[in-house]
């Protein structure tokens, strides 16, 4: 393809600088919401520990994915690593095995993110009951959430077909909205004395804990369920095609984010435990802030609550909109799913993709089930991060990519962590989540998690059949390979 023709395409534009993409990412700390009910369950106070032991393992994997967005600058995160990494260059026969591991990991990582709108919708829709109980009467919780999903797609729909700075723009609003009011709920009982720390220093692990094969499970599948909140915050890598200048704005966004994740995980799981105790806690699984928001402020603290709780949940639905479509349409890019899926408006938006997304998870809502749907959506983000760090070691290991830049360079033997840190994700994360799922939900939302991934096989062989099928043609028809339907659609392949 010529350099004329590839002027003409539409690509992600590079219109944000690390803050705007810091803002995007800000919805991460709230992923914390709907687990902070669910690890003291299992660990009492111990909770804090892994939540701080959890964000720490972000920053180990965060510094490999910074480096490779910094190698790969045209990749988008996650997705476009592995995909570039592990396909086989100038490969000429049908099926490129190496091209497969790459979609997989980058559909895993899709699968991961996507199910975030459903599960926040259902939770808006949760609050909204709380906060109007006059609703009950007139709408079930089914058909409120339903509703503030189509609302809560279609805004964000239509703010972000401007650009992806257009919805840097709404993350600042919404991180005013919700990350403040969260400081001040989470610092608050500190500096009043509601926190009694013998809350948390008397009562670090259940009673009936041991050390045993089966605590031991248990325990690698909270860290693969904190991982999925706790970790999230390398999403700030997959806008590497968009920044203006990735080798400096994807590490500092992902820095100052895990910073802040740090401090947000660790305090407000310690405010709430603090504050009501572990029983108390395991008593309000779904919105223990709100409690504490009653004991700090009194009963008006309760709806402050929920108004900045439902602020924080669009600000991470718009986080994980946006981070799937990129997942979406870097597979379509690279040929991993169909072409017409990586579809751009003129603005560089990859409109499609949202539109895919924002109907898939109209269907979700109707599970009704929050747990469910992460329980299935945290196996697919153990296998993207453990896919992604072995594609790390890959691209410092392979003479293929011995040559290549390296403007932010991880510290000496990296590939080592990155590879320890891989096998933790796989095998041991994964099998610990299937585990936990079992015992808490059933098997149903992991049959749900490995049949969505194991999905990704036909699509995948499908996309290369079709792909295969009119480069042919175009080979015919075409002598250059230039085919014109393409320009102002998608990208070539990174």
């Amino acid at each position: 393809m010529s350099e004329r023709t590839l002027d003409k395409e539409v690509r992600l534009e590079r219109s944000i600088d690390w803050k705007q993409g810091l803002a995007i990412a800000l919805g991460v700390p709230l992923l914390i919401l709907p687990s902070l009910g669910y690890l003291p369950l299992w660990t009492s106070a111990a909770a804090v520990i892994i939540w701080g032991l959890s964000v720490v393992q972000g920053f180990m994997q965060s510094t490999a994915y910074a480096e490779m967005a910094t190698t790969f600058p045209k990749a988008s995160g996650l997705p476009g690593f592995a995909q570039h990494v592990f396909r086989t260059e100038g490969y000429q026969g049908k099926y490129d095995k190496g091209k497969l591991i790459g979609g997989f990991s980058a559909w895993s990582y899709w699968f991961a993110w996507n199910p975030v709108l459903a599960t926040f919708s259902i939770l808006v829709g949760s609050y909204l009951h709380g906060l109007f109980p006059a609703l009950e009467g007139v709408l079930t919780e089914y058909e409120l959430a339903l509703i503030s999903g189509v609302l809560i797609f279609s805004v964000l729909f239509v703010v972000n077909w401007f650009g992806l700075k257009d919805g840097a723009t709404l993350g600042y609003i919404l991180a005013a909205f919700s990350l403040i009011p969260l400081v001040v709920l989470t610092v608050a009982p500190f500096a009043t004395g509601h926190v009694d720390l013998g809350h948390i220093t008397s009562n670090w692990l259940p009673a009936d804990w041991a050390w045993d094969i089966h605590h031991i499970l248990v325990l690698f599948g909270l860290f693969a369920i904190a991982q999925w909140s706790a970790c999230a915050w390398e999403t700030a890598a997959i806008y590497g095609p968009e920044y203006k200048n990735p080798s400096k704005d994807v590490p500092k966004a992902l820095l100052v984010c895990g910073v802040i994740c740090f401090f947000s995980f660790v305090l407000v799981q310690a405010a709430v435990i603090g504050v009501l105790g572990v029983d108390g806690v395991i008593a309000e699984p779904v919105s223990p802030l709100i409690p504490v928001a009653q004991a700090v402020f009194g009963p008006a603290g309760s709806m402050v609550a929920i108004i900045m709780l439902i602020a924080a949940m669009i600000l991470i639905i718009q986080t994980a909109y946006l981070g799937s479509s990129r997942a979406m349409y870097s597979m379509s890019a690279e040929g991993n799913l169909p072409r017409f899926l990586g579809r751009l408006n003129r603005q560089g938006t990859p409109f499609m993709a949202m539109l895919v997304i924002g109907g898939f998870n109209l269907l979700l809502i109707s599970l009704g089930s929050p747990e469910a749907i992460i329980a299935a959506s945290a196996i697919g983000y153990t296998c993207a991060n453990g896919i992604s760090l072995f594609a790390y070691v890959r691209s410092k290991r392979s003479p293929a990519f011995a040559g290549r830049e390296r403007p932010f360079a991880a510290p000496k033997g990296w590939k080592n962590v990155a590879l320890l840190f891989g096998l933790f994700n796989l095998p041991l994360c994964l099998i610990g989540v299937v585990y936990l799922n079992s015992l808490e939900v059933g098997w149903s939302s992991t049959w749900v998690g490995f049949a969505v991934l194991l999905a990704y096989v036909p699509i995948w062989w499908f996309s290369q059949r079709t792909q295969n099928r009119a480069e042919r043609h175009e080979g015919e028809n075409r002598p250059d390979g230039h085919d014109p339907d393409l320009v102002g659609t998608s990208a070539p392949p990174l």
